[in-house]
């Protein structure tokens, strides 16, 4: 059975930076890609950044420039750095495994929080 195991969230003043990771494991068959979603307070989950398995990226426009996904295929783990964090940038960060619906869809891993706060 698939698994998510996400870390690196917490609380950093503006400007600074956190490191995301998310491990998947079991049912990795069908991946075509990672990503991570976020989901403000009061606010609908939206795309932060996606990489696909051959390391194609897509941004969303308020993080480009300022995050990067990364992945390391052996270890089925996927990265979000991210640097000159906004207060707007505060949500919870959701991890993402894009997979063929034949081989189970969609896993999303448990959330982490990403506060930014002086």
């Amino acid at each position: 059975q698939a698994q998510l195991v996400e870390s690196g969230g917490g609380l950093v003043q503006p400007g600074g930076s956190l490191r995301l990771s998310c491990a998947h494991s079991g049912g990795t068959a069908g991946v075509i890609g990672m990503g991570w979603y976020r989901q403000g307070p009061g606010k609908e989950r939206e795309l932060v950044a996606q990489i696909t398995n051959s390391g194609s990226t897509i941004y969303a426009a308020s993080v480009k420039g300022r995050f990067t996904i990364s992945r390391d295929n052996a270890k089925n783990t996927a990265f979000l750095q991210m640097n000159s964090l906004k207060p707007e940038d505060t949500a919870v960060y959701y991890c993402n495994v894009n997979r063929l619906r034949v081989f189970g869809g969609d896993v999303w891993g448990q959330g982490t929080q990403v506060t930014v706060s002086s």
